[in-house]
């Protein structure tokens, strides 16, 4: 329990003390002057009313902003729910962007690095081709080389294409 409610449950179990001892003078008759009339009534048990109507008073009022802290705490406690669930499902929704953007880049880059590989596949083969034709060439010009050589050896030998033939 909190300190100012035994503090309050002590205060009022010393005045109920202070009743019980002196009740006789608590309910002793008094004359009380109200201005235009007089009235003959126990000036204690109107001072014990009188308190304990401010007693019941403040716990009304302090019962009161308790229930409404009570309700607005809860109603923030909504609030802060459906805010949460709102940036929840707003976090969900940039992760999802996120991931498609990540997928659709990834997708892309796969496609441009196809893209390259043929153009590449496509220009090595070119590039054999081409190589190719340079060895047959060279291949060609060495034969015809090779063959003028020999022509020219066998000339300079005396020897002719035809007694080759023959042999």
């Amino acid at each position: 329990m909190r300190f100012r409610t035994i503090f309050l449950i002590l205060a009022i179990l010393l005045v109920a003390g202070f009743v019980a001892l002196n009740v006789d003078e608590f309910t002793r008759p008094t004359m009380l002057s109200l201005g235009a009339t007089t009235l003959d009534f126990p000036l204690g048990l109107i001072m014990l009313g009188l308190l304990v109507f401010a007693l019941l008073v403040f716990l009304g009022s302090t019962l009161y902003m308790q229930s409404r802290y009570l309700l607005e705490s809860r109603s923030n406690t909504r609030d802060l729910n459906a805010q949460r669930t709102l940036a929840d499902k707003a976090e969900a929704s940039r992760y999802t962007e996120l991931r498609t953007y990540l997928e659709a880049r990834t997708l892309a880059e796969q496609e441009a690095e196809s893209t390259h590989e043929s153009t590449l596949a496509s220009r090595m083969a070119e590039q054999q081709q081409e190589l190719l034709a340079r060895m047959e060439q060279s291949d060609n010009s060495l034969a015809a080389y090779m063959g003028q050589l020999e022509d020219a050896v066998l000339r300079r030998n005396g020897v002719t294409e035809q007694s080759l033939l023959s042999k």
